[in-house]
């Protein structure tokens, strides 16, 4: 049971919640967070880097909420600590509210506020919501049921997107079929935004980029990420030339034990933006996570490594594809996937991923945000008011 410090909590926040609700609503105010507020990232970040761009100052109020806003100083715009008085205050008077994940019974949605739903997967592999209703807690389905009565827009990447939606979110209103926003950098990426990234990650810009990015396991098994980095690197220089670093992205649960997995590789498991890992990734290997699927639109080779994959099907969610449906080669041991990078054919490959692109019914133009603010900017205004220009460089 919960005690009384934690119900005294609760109902003090409600109290909150209702006062602020009786204030008025600030009809250019935008309410982002993401993933409960643990990182700046995501569709919301994306849909903040565009309007930063594209709109004159203050035309939009943005306000951000963290868990701990003083780790990031840098950020242009007005930072609320989660479940403070001044995230309630913020968050009640917001026109718009937008997020990547599941609201809470904490957001008590009032009349004439907005809430879009961006979702953190533009295409997934698992099963998700109703579809894998039975695999989840019932406080979750509960949560998930009560956040879509809420929501006024979802976003959808690809036809196939749309009609899960449809099917498993408990939610028959309006989604935009127009992509998704944090793709949108496989398009208006830059040079300069390339070499700020690799800067940030002291990379040389020379060297070409695997980013190995693994799912997370129930089980905690750490034998599964047992890449022969050797092996692979070899691989890829007999079939592709050039000097190859070796990145590796784990889940934030194993945060630190990239190191004990014994790899020589460069940790990047604490870089927050895993968009822009894959926008300077020149190879991603993966295995069952929906980080392929993303970067499938960059064209360049995506190869999954699943030595566990009998168990891994046996003891997860159901999938939405069988592996022989993915346009990517996978393989089961080291031998195997250095055997596949030495075969890869960019011909057949390329093929592949026209296929399953025409297939899900793809979305992505790298336009996601700009039709995205042409719904926010007739919510907020009535109208579309003008943008400033376009500052992009063609890669």
């Amino acid at each position: 049971m919960k005690g009384p410090a934690a119900l005294f909590k609760k109902y003090l926040a409600f109290v909150i919640i209702y006062f602020c609700n009786c204030l008025p609503i600030k009809k250019n105010k935008i309410f982002f967070f993401s993933y409960y507020g643990s990182q700046y990232g995501d569709n919301p970040k994306y849909i903040t880097e565009y309007i930063l761009e594209k709109y004159p100052p203050g035309h939009y109020e943005m306000v951000w909420a963290f868990n701990d806003p003083n780790t990031k100083p840098q950020l242009p715009f007005k930072k609320v600590k989660t479940m403070s008085l001044k995230y309630f205050y913020e968050l009640c008077t917001a026109k718009v509210i937008i997020t990547n994940f599941r609201t809470t019974k904490f957001f008590v949605k009032r009349k004439g506020q907005f809430y879009i739903q961006t979702w953190h997967s533009s295409l997934r592999l698992k099963q998700i919501e109703k579809d894998a209703e039975e695999a989840l807690p019932r406080h979750y389905v509960e949560m998930a049921q009560k956040d879509s009565a809420k929501c006024d827009l979802l976003l959808s990447g690809c036809r196939f997107s749309t009609e899960t939606f449809r099917r498993c979110f408990w939610y028959s209103g309006p989604i935009l079929e127009k992509g998704t926003p944090r793709n949108d950098v496989f398009w208006r990426g830059n040079l300069f935004k390339k070499e700020k990234i690799l800067q940030a990650l002291g990379l040389d810009p020379n060297e070409n980029i695997i980013l190995y990015a693994p799912t997370f396991r129930k089980s905690h098994d750490m034998s599964v990420y047992d890449l022969d980095v050797e092996a692979l690197l070899d691989g890829v220089k007999s079939r592709l030339s050039g000097e190859w670093k070796l990145l590796v992205k784990l889940h934030p649960h194993l945060i630190n034990t990239a190191t004990k997995l014994g790899l020589e590789v460069m940790d990047v498991t604490k870089y927050e933006d895993i968009q822009e890992l894959l926008y300077i990734a020149d190879i991603l290997i993966t295995d069952y996570s929906s980080l392929m699927f993303d970067f499938a639109l960059t064209k360049k080779p995506c190869f999954l490594y699943v030595p566990d994959i009998e168990a891994y099907m046996a003891g997860e969610r159901k999938l939405y594809f069988d592996f022989n449906e993915l346009p990517f080669l996978s393989a089961r041991n080291n031998q195997e996937l250095a055997e596949k990078i030495r075969m890869f054919s960019p011909r057949d490959y390329q093929r592949k991923l026209q296929h399953f692109l025409e297939k899900i019914g793809s979305y992505e133009e790298g336009a996601a945000c700009e039709h995205l603010l042409q719904s926010i900017d007739e919510v907020c205004f009535g109208m579309k008011p003008r943008r400033k220009e376009a500052r992009h460089e063609a890669v």
